[in-house]
This record gives structure tokens, C-alpha cells and sequence, in this order.
């Protein structure tokens, strides 16, 4: 069982971190999909939009 004190300084971080926490969420959706879900003309989808991704950043 969770404190009140725990409970309300989660609430405080949440609220601050609202875009951390997104990512976290998200990230997670992605690992979930990756490993359980996705077929093999969806892993090659995304590795192909990996691929553009990352040489899209070393530009």
C-alpha cells in the first residue's frame, strides 16, 4: 500500500513531467508492439522508418 505522503508526491511529479512521462508511456506502446504485436511486414516498416530517421539526424 501506497502512502498519502507517496501518493501526492507522484501527483507533484506527474504534473511537473507531463512530457516525460509521455514519452515513457509511448516508448513502452513501442516495445509492447515490437516484442507481442507486430507482424513481419510491420518490423520491416519500422525498420525502414528507423533507418530514414537516424540518417535524417546525422544530416
Amino acid at each position: 500500500m501506497v502512502s498519502e505522503a507517496q501518493q501526492r508526491a507522484k501527483k507533484k511529479w506527474d504534473d511537473k513531467n507531463k512530457d516525460k512521462n509521455r514519452i515513457y508511456r509511448y516508448r513502452s506502446y513501442a516495445r509492447k508492439f515490437i516484442r507481442d504485436l507486430a507482424t513481419d511486414d510491420d518490423l520491416k516498416e519500422l525498420e525502414e522508418l528507423i533507418h530514414k530517421r537516424l540518417n535524417n539526424s546525422n544530416e
